[in-house]
């Protein structure tokens, strides 16, 4: 077990628990259907013969009350009415009989059922001899016999099937305790089984915690020495799932950490070298910043000058831009206007067409009116004398018609020609229109580029100015700058005490002797980047030269690299 990860015991131990309830649940459940489909099945049966006892006993209690209605009855109709009923029930009580004699269930119901069977022979003798006296008008015989051998008969034939009616409900009752006795059986069953089960994983849980307590118990006192800084101690890693991984890590980190803290010691050296030289270097960044913000304190006078002209600019284009945007508006209003005429020329047109339709009605009246006259004075030539005054009229009433066209052809003429000069005047008010819009979005596009140079000048202005405070605050940080520098100077002391401050805490871990010492260029070269280059320094002492070196000794692993556990565990 000691090579199974604890992941694969947590899964294995949570699939023996589903394996283990599933098996325990389908076992119960095949059990219960079993028990229900065999016990099912009889309670069916044995509802339905007791339904069916039940029946034969209410129907034979009425054909008793029948039969003795019959024979005191002294009305010959209500007889024969008593006897159909009779019959029909009687036929009923064969077809339950015959179902309960196929459907016996043992000896005992059979036995039972038989002698149920000879009760209702006997009753049914007696009834019959009764029924013959009866017919045979002896009536008070047959009362005779109705008050005692058919009564006894069928009283003995009632409590008979009384009592097979109470065996068929015992034998229910019975069967249904073994029902519930077997359900019982099988949950109890399903109780041990889950009672088996949770004591199985009950010990599989004590055996896996035990195992992790002393797994975390082991890396707790690992981490407690590290803690301590007690960096030498080595231990066995007897496990091979994650936490003899966890362990072996924990050896690999011991040991990178030594290798770091001798690292840092000798870097602590090489800080409080170095810092001496940082203090000259600051000395002379401090007169290169001083000649830095003279030169930037005469860009910000130049930029302050180009300013104010890009300002004047500016004012100069946004009148430019209002004066566009008046021009636009009256070009716009010259528009509106043009279009106005255009409508009330388009209105002038189709009253003109409406006058020339209106005077080719008249013209159309005047034909039709010397049409009339015409056929008028052919009537009055028919009629003779007559018919003289009727002609004269006639022609007068043609002639006035006639004088009615040529007035109406000259009216539409001279209408004609006023709509074609009113059409030639619309065309030329429309063309105009058509320049006047044009006007306008030539105004309106001569607008939009003055608000485009208008634009430009601010954003001009407002980078001149953003430029002109970028570099008054360059020349109040150069300043700034030159203050730093002089701090930075007192920090290089301060850093070589916090370096002196640094070995005395490095001394506190106690390391193993294996890990290589490194002191002079190399422990120096290990706190620069591979391939960055050293700062030109005003001295030329060792450390520098070290912090110029490219060569670097090796630190912490990268995290690649780490230490194989396997490996690791070899070398323990």
């Amino acid at each position: 077990m000691k090579h199974i990860g604890v992941t694969h015991k947590l899964w294995l131990g949570v699939g023996s628990i589903v394996v283990g309830a599933v098996i325990i649940v389908g076992v119960a459940g095949y059990n219960s259907a079993q028990h229900q489909k065999k016990h099912g099945e009889q309670d069916r049966l044995l509802s339905l013969r007791l339904e069916q006892a039940t029946q034969w006993h209410a129907l034979t209690q009425v054909n008793a009350v029948r039969t003795l209605a019959q024979v005191f009855s002294r009305d010959a109709q209500d007889a024969e009415q008593f006897s159909a009923q009779m019959a029909a029930t009687s036929q009923q009580i064969s077809t339950l009989q015959q179902a309960l004699e196929a459907s016996a269930r043992d000896a005992d119901d059979r036995g039972q059922m038989q002698n149920v069977v000879a009760l209702r022979q006997a009753m049914q003798t007696q009834r019959d001899q009764m029924l013959q006296k009866k017919a045979a008008g002896q009536e008070e015989e047959s009362r005779a016999l109705a008050r005692t051998g058919y009564r006894q008969s069928v009283d003995a034939y009632l409590a008979g099937l009384l009592r097979f009616v109470q065996h068929q409900s015992q034998g229910l009752e019975a069967m249904r305790a073994e029902m519930g006795a077997a359900r019982q059986g099988v949950v109890r069953s399903s109780a041990l089984n889950m009672v088996v089960l949770l004591l199985g994983v009950s010990i599989g849980a004590y055996l896996l915690i035990n195992g992790i307590r002393r797994a975390l118990a082991q890396a707790n006192g690992v981490a407690g020495q590290i803690a301590a800084g007690d960096l030498r101690s080595q231990w066995a890693v007897q496990r091979h799932d994650e936490f003899g991984q966890l362990l072996l890590s924990l050896q690999a980190m011991s040991r990178s950490l030594g290798a770091m803290i001798q690292d840092v010691s000798t870097s602590g050296d090489a800080i409080a070298l170095a810092s001496a030289e940082i203090a000259n270097g600051n000395q002379d960044l401090s007169q290169r910043t001083e000649i830095t913000s003279s030169h930037l304190q005469q860009a910000a006078s130049a930029m302050l000058q180009l300013t104010s002209t890009l300002q004047q600019t500016a004012a100069s284009a946004q009148q430019a831009a209002g004066l566009a945007d008046q021009a636009s508006g009256v070009a716009q209003r010259g528009g509106a206007v043009v279009g106005q005429v255009v409508s009330t020329m388009n209105d002038i047109h189709a009253s003109s067409q409406k006058i020339a339709d209106i005077i080719g009605v008249i013209d159309g009246i005047a034909f039709q009116t010397n049409i009339l006259a015409l056929n008028a004075a052919v009537e009055a030539a028919r009629a003779g004398e007559q018919g003289r005054g009727f002609a004269v009229v006639a022609s007068e009433v043609r002639s006035l018609a006639g004088r009615s066209a040529d007035a109406a052809k000259e009216i539409k003429q001279l209408i004609q020609a006023s709509v074609e000069r009113v059409a030639d005047g619309a065309r030329l008010v429309n063309e105009a229109g058509g320049t006047m819009q044009e006007i306008v979005q030539s105004v309106q596009r001569v607008t939009q580029v003055m608000g485009q140079i208008n634009a430009s000048a601010a954003e001009q202005r407002d980078g001149v100015a953003q430029v002109s405070e970028a570099v008054g605050a360059l020349d109040q940080m150069t300043q700034q700058n030159a203050a730093l520098v002089e701090e930075s100077a007192a920090a290089a002391f301060s850093l070589r005490e916090q370096s002196e401050h640094l070995r005395e805490l490095v001394q506190r871990f106690q390391v193993p002797d294996s890990v290589p010492q490194r002191t002079g260029a190399a422990a120096v070269a290990a706190t620069v980047p591979v391939g960055a280059s050293a700062p030109v320094l005003a001295s030329g002492h060792g450390a520098v030269h070290a912090l110029r070196s490219p060569a670097r000794a090796p630190a912490l692993a990268p995290a690649g690299q780490q230490t194989d556990p396997s490996r690791a565990l070899e070398m323990a």
